[in-house]
């Protein structure tokens, strides 16, 4: 495991007189060591010819914010001409004819993409324990799971493999990994970043984001990735400035408390809670008891939304319009069969299967539609909260890591992982993991914050005092 480094590590470097190339080489040379499972491809031939090129831009006087800054992608972010499988068997052999818009940004800032992260097949897990490549190792105990679904993206940066790597969160899938592994994790408001390009799970819900080992990268890397996208007609035009760190410290922010969700954590991270809220209240901020009433359906919400949304946009995958095609088939009934069942994993078809019953004649109006008039009692019940606070502090996981095969036999108890992180999607409001700690065996805790939709910088605000206190 390498120590992490934050961007300014390669910016200073990089102003020292080291090239792109090496820097960009030995990013490369970490991520193929790397036995972790982390990372599923490296792009050593791509990622020099960028560096080289980089470097001879730079040579004309060319300087651009993120250059010779390595980035991991999550294996479901289209990268023209290359690989995405979404982890999963059924888009083997697929490689992307676009870039995702946020990778392209990215990649316009400078940064070079050096290889795709390990992930849960379509995003659809929180352990990383569903991926077709094979379960990710928590680096701080090989033992036990990553989190999920953007376990490689989380574990590679906590690895030291890359100061940055994106990920996509439709329920935690960001920030609860994040949690996990002891890196920060943050999902901008929904509309904030262009999902053009993201292989889509929940459309509604997803959005991209970046996992990095510092507030200050996290704010950097989404402010290039936000903006308008006319390939994406859900992005709203705000001025990406907003995703910035405000200045300023805590003193007078009002910061949302709620009781229960402290209640039903593990004893390390009810105290790493405890810890931050007095670090909190030693700043200055006042903490203000708020409640969220309708926050007790929203995993059971999620999981009939999701799955509907899920599965519509996996009826591509059916071997001839789009997806793996098996082969012995004597018929288009087989063929959609054999395809689909050999192609997808145990845990995309559940969500399959559940998301076309909710949808399905008699029973939309019972499930879908009424998961969706919940959706809208908890988005009203976060705007009633944050009359009365700026940000919401609580935990981002129950629990530290887990053991790998521990819930992958239990599908609610693993659901379960993301009790604290769903409802941010569910109303598209910003939302980080910042580390917090770590229990007596060393493994990381993860807290969370939430803010109303376009408050980045207030988020983030918070969220670099608390990291600064934390370091002191």
């Amino acid at each position: 495991m390498t120590h992490p480094q934050p961007i300014s590590h390669y910016q200073q470097r990089l102003g020292d007189g080291t090239s792109c190339a090496t820097l960009i080489t030995e990013a490369c040379t970490r991520a193929e060591a790397d036995n972790s499972g982390a990372v599923v491809r490296v792009l050593n031939e791509r990622a020099l010819a960028q560096a080289t090129a980089h470097d001879q831009r730079r040579a004309s006087g060319d300087q651009r914010p993120l250059d010779g800054v390595p980035v991991l992608i999550k294996d479901n972010l289209c990268l023209a001409e290359t690989a995405v499988t979404a982890a999963s068997r059924i888009l083997e052999g697929w490689h992307a004819p676009y870039t995702a818009t946020a990778v392209q940004r990215l990649e316009d800032a400078g940064a070079i993409v050096i290889g795709a992260c390990n992930m849960d097949e379509f995003a659809m897990g929180s352990s990383n324990e569903t991926s077709v490549y094979g379960p990710v190792a928590n680096p701080h105990d090989p033992q036990r799971v990553p989190g999920g679904s953007s376990g490689g993206s989380a574990a590679a940066v906590a690895s030291g493999l890359a100061p940055v790597a994106l990920g996509s969160d439709t329920g935690g899938s960001i920030r609860q990994p994040a949690s996990l592994c002891g890196c920060v994790g943050f999902k901008p408001s929904y509309g904030r970043v262009s999902r053009y390009g993201l292989i889509a799970f929940g459309s509604s819900l997803d959005q991209i984001g970046p996992l990095t080992t510092c507030v200050n990268d996290a704010a950097l890397i989404s402010q290039i990735m936000a903006g308008h996208d006319p390939l994406d007609s859900t992005v709203v035009e705000r001025d990406p400035q907003e995703v910035l760190v405000e200045p300023g410290d805590l003193t007078g922010l009002r910061i949302g408390w709620i009781p229960s969700h402290s209640e039903g954590c593990d004893p390390a991270v009810q105290q790493a809670l405890q810890a931050a809220r007095t670090a909190c209240e030693q700043a200055g901020a006042t903490v203000v008891e708020v409640a969220l009433p309708h926050e007790q359906y929203a995993v059971a919400t999620y999981y009939i939304i999701a799955t509907g949304e899920a599965s519509s946009n996996l009826s591509r995958y059916d071997g001839v319009h789009y997806g793996r095609r098996s082969d012995g088939c004597n018929s288009l009934d087989e063929v959609y069969a054999k395809s689909r069942s050999q192609g997808f994993g145990a845990e995309v078809q559940r969500r399959i299967m559940l998301g076309s019953y909710v949808l399905s004649a008699g029973y939309y109006d019972a499930y879908y539609k009424r998961a969706q008039q919940v959706r809208a009692l908890i988005i009203n019940d976060f705007r009633e909260a944050f009359q009365h606070c700026d940000v919401i502090i609580g935990p981002t996981s129950p629990t530290v890591a887990f053991a790998r095969g521990e819930k992958t036999r239990d599908p609610v108890s693993m659901y379960l992982s993301d009790i604290y992180t769903i409802a941010a999607n569910l109303a598209g409001i910003p939302a980080i993991s910042i580390p917090g700690g770590a229990d007596q065996q060393g493994l990381p805790i993860g807290v969370h914050l939430q803010a109303p939709s376009w408050h980045e910088g207030r988020l983030l605000r918070v969220a670099q005092a608390l990291e600064t206190l934390q370091q002191k």
